[in-house]
């Protein structure tokens, strides 16, 4: 397998090509069915500190991973390595693999009538001709315009500026070979302020599959520097049950644990709080959770799943209700059940909302915490109990009162989706799931 000379639409043919001589391999050498995935990819990663230029990295990289079946028995294997010597290897030492694992009815690729066919262009790959000097000086131009806000910004602890682009192609021996190259851009700050007895760390970042379309490098970073300076004289407060707002960019936390609850593996391996939950109204009535997996130039955008199967629109809350799990071929034949084609996962995500903008959640809330930033993974999916420690501002009479840290928030993601109260119009359009802020009526704060 020879070195990709280019990562981007121009190398598809190439990697299709190898796709095809390793199925042609695998069933060479004896296995009765296959599939591969084959990439190439390639990023330039900048970071800069107290003014000084930290790293400067650029990487490349290209390889393949190959599952094969013996009947129902499953082998995997993957390599960096090019050349035929590796693909025959690679193939080998998966055919071994497979021919010792126990066999699993379940197994195999998806039928060869379900393969996706006459995939929609979704305008994801923009690569961003950008110098590693030209980098360097827009991560020090974010920088210095965090150190510029405030006077109280005295540290800063990275800015990084990141440009990835790759070309993947995936195929299997039922007759499907897809494949799409894609983009994605990225420039975060961290700054630390100090005062009032304290050093405050907080940060701000942009993404995007387009690298002309980031935020300007100086507002992310007096963002980044505002946080951090209102957060000096945080203190804990006594422990309460009150409502507590999410920013709209952890409340996509909230909905990924949504997704990993309903998630088919979890399901079948009955370690989802979630299991039986089909048909049961789990949010409010007037919430709706839907994928779009087709929206041009969008972070989670696909054409087709990790299966083969063609990425659809589709509901899995409707008023309040949970409509169907995430599947894939295999989990939804452990479950007896169609794939849903999400093997790898949700694309595009999308959260109903209001018509009320953050401030004017705070300003329902009356009472409680404003939530900005958590800590630790303190969520045990079997049960749906969830215990984070946090950070962010106590709210008394609709306004924001003061900075809080050193508490703990918890309750039960059950009871938390059922008491949501409203959903924000703040959209968060930096991840592949799209909410706003989340404000929820009751949970435990847990403080001094």
């Amino acid at each position: 397998m020879s070195e990709v000379a280019v990562v981007g639409p121009q190398a598809l043919p190439e990697l299709e090509a190898k796709v095809e001589r390793i199925l042609a391999e695998a069933k060479r050498q004896g296995a009765s069915a296959c599939e591969v995935s084959v990439s190439v990819e390639q990023g330039l990663s900048t970071t800069v500190r107290q003014r000084e230029v930290e790293t400067v990295e650029f990487n490349r990289d290209q390889g393949f991973g190959i599952t094969l079946y013996v009947g129902k028995r499953k082998g995997s294997a993957s390599t960096s390595a090019s050349g035929e010597d590796a693909i025959h290897e690679t193939v080998a030492a998966a055919l071994a693999i497979a021919k010792h694992a126990s066999e699993d009815e379940c197994a195999g690729l998806a039928d060869a009538d379900l393969m996706a066919r006459d995939l929609p262009e979704l305008d994801l790959f923009h690569p961003w001709p950008i110098t590693p000097e030209q980098a360097v000086e827009l991560a020090l131009n974010c920088e210095a315009a965090a150190f510029a806000t405030d006077s109280r910004i005295r540290n800063a602890d990275g800015t990084s500026l990141n440009t990835h682009q790759g070309c993947r192609v995936y195929g299997n021996s039922n007759g499907f070979i897809g494949g799409y190259a894609s983009t994605r851009h990225s420039l975060s700050c961290v700054m630390i302020a100090e005062g009032e007895g304290q050093m405050q760390r907080d940060y701000w970042y942009d993404v995007s599959r387009q690298g002309e379309a980031l935020a300007d490098p100086a507002s992310i970073g007096r963002h980044a520097a505002e946080r951090a300076v209102r957060r000096l004289g945080a203190r804990p407060v006594p422990t309460c049950e009150v409502p507590v707002l999410f920013a709209a960019e952890l409340a996509t936390g909230l909905f990924g644990h949504f997704l990993a609850a309903i998630s088919g593996g979890n399901i079948y391996r009955k370690s989802s709080f979630l299991e039986g939950a089909l048909g049961q109204r789990l949010f409010p009535e007037w919430m709706k959770l839907d994928e779009r997996p087709h929206i041009p130039r969008a972070l989670g955008s696909a054409t087709f799943d990790g299966d083969g199967l063609a990425t659809y629109a589709k509901s899995f809350i409707e008023q309040g209700e949970l409509l169907s799990y995430v599947l894939s071929t295999y989990s939804g034949r452990k479950l007896n059940m169609p794939s849903t084609a999400n093997a790898g996962g949700v694309h595009n995500l999308f959260v109903s909302h209001g018509d009320e903008d953050q401030a004017a959640l705070i300003r329902r809330m009356g009472r409680g915490l404003f939530v900005t930033e958590l800590m630790g993974q303190g969520l045990n999916l079997v049960t749906g109990d969830y215990s984070r420690g946090a950070a962010g501002y106590w709210v008394e009479n609709g306004e924001i009162q003061f900075p809080v840290q050193e508490v703990t928030i918890a309750g039960n993601l059950r009871d938390m989706f059922l008491g949501i109260a409203a959903v924000g119009k703040d959209l968060e359009r930096r991840s592949s799931i799209s909410t706003g802020s989340v404000l929820i009526e009751r949970m435990t704060v847990a403080g001094s």
